[in-house]
């Protein structure tokens, strides 16, 4: 898949998406070989979800090289979660990627991609 065939379908899944109540897209750009999407979304639970990927082609695929999604509530001013992989936390076994959550805690995490989240979503009932 492409960059610009990447981002295609992650709008299109924000369309189809049962928990995605309204999206932004606040900027988006593709490449032959590299692209960035920045979404906010509000969910049909009325909380707030910022996403922010660059991401690379890699053979087939868009990979993401750099990413941020930020889980919040609906006055947008307590985080729930936040996945991102910048290099801040050498110590964890999956550096870069990380989980930050609301009591401060900073858990392992792996390489995210928007759709990645999308689908993590679709398993919630919200």
């Amino acid at each position: 898949m492409i960059p610009t065939e990447y981002v295609a379908h992650i709008k299109t899944r924000l369309v189809t998406s049962e928990q995605v109540f309204s999206f932004e897209i606040v900027e988006e750009w593709a490449q032959p070989d590299r692209g960035y999407v920045r979404i906010r979304m509000h969910l049909t639970n009325g909380d707030f979800l910022e996403t922010a990927e660059y991401f690379v082609l890699s053979g087939e695929t868009c990979l993401p090289e750099r990413y941020r999604y930020q889980w919040m509530d609906r006055t947008q001013q307590r985080m729930y979660k936040r996945w991102d992989n910048v290099s801040h936390y050498p110590d964890l076994p999956s550096f870069p990627h990380h989980v930050h959550f609301h009591d401060g805690r900073v858990e392992p995490g792996e390489r995210l991609s928007t759709m990645d989240l999308l689908d993590r979503l679709s398993e919630l009932k919200l």
